[in-house]
């Protein structure tokens, strides 16, 4: 496999992710959280960008497209919104590319935008899944329902269990202190929790996650279905 993932802290909580690949030195940022960082993580690794790939239009998600273009005449990918800068190529569930020899399936997960999408490659077992799901957790229903949000989670769910999960940020003891609210004798849960504990004590990020996780300890996928995703969420929105 010849493909590596960088990951690093943006911004408060972000997360970036850079995508290359060591044969062809293709390079693509998952989002544009920060440009400045991100281009100074290329520039440390010796990276030249050649693409972005944007989950949703969120500032703090496609608000460094303009910048990294101009320095690199990278192409942007992203979903069908007006507001994602820069875009070259519109994606809709359903699509897939290659990148380097490998094949990206595109996954429409509407609910915490309507246009959302995430980047699944499944001959390197790894989603990028930008604020669909968390570490125990899932993104805020800005423009979608709980019906939809209950879809997509089960859309990612339904990938192979081995499947490392690049979310954006880092909310993962936040979202523990809520998990533990609804689902507190949920023994896969506590494992989670005190996994992430000791990572992050030492330094470490909690991300990725993976499927065979989240389906266990995620109270927004133990939930079961949209009602009670949905009764979660709004508890969740005031915790």
């Amino acid at each position: 496999m010849t493909l590596e993932v960088a990951l690093f802290p943006c911004l408060s909580d972000n997360y970036g992710f850079l995508l290359h690949d060591r044969s062809s030195g293709e390079t693509a940022a998952i989002d544009t959280p920060d440009a400045r960082e991100i281009a100074s993580q290329c520039e440390a690794r010796g990276w030249t960008l050649t693409e972005i790939w944007n989950t949703h239009w969120h500032p703090d998600h496609a608000g460094g497209n303009v910048a990294l273009k101009r320095r690199y005449d990278c192409r942007v990918r992203g979903p069908e919104q007006a507001a994602i800068p820069a875009r070259d190529t519109t994606h809709s569930g359903g699509d897939s590319f290659d990148f380097a020899g490998h094949s990206v399936d595109v996954i429409h997960t509407p609910g915490h935008t309507d246009e959302h999408i995430i980047y699944h490659i499944p001959s390197a077992e790894i989603a990028f899944v930008g604020d669909t799901i968390f570490a125990l957790g899932c993104g805020r229903l800005f423009e979608g329902t709980p019906e939809e949000m209950w879809e997509s989670l089960s859309k990612i769910m339904a990938l192979p269990d081995a499947t490392k999960l690049y979310c954006a940020h880092e909310y993962t003891l936040s979202n523990a202190k809520f998990a533990v609210s609804v689902d507190g004798e949920n023994t896969d849960l506590l494992a989670a929790i005190t996994d992430a504990k000791a990572k992050r004590a030492d330094g470490l990020p909690t991300v990725p996650t993976s499927v065979a996780v989240e389906k266990k300890a995620n109270p927004f996928v133990t939930a079961g279905n949209a009602l009670e995703l949905g009764r979660r969420r709004a508890l969740k929105d005031k915790f």
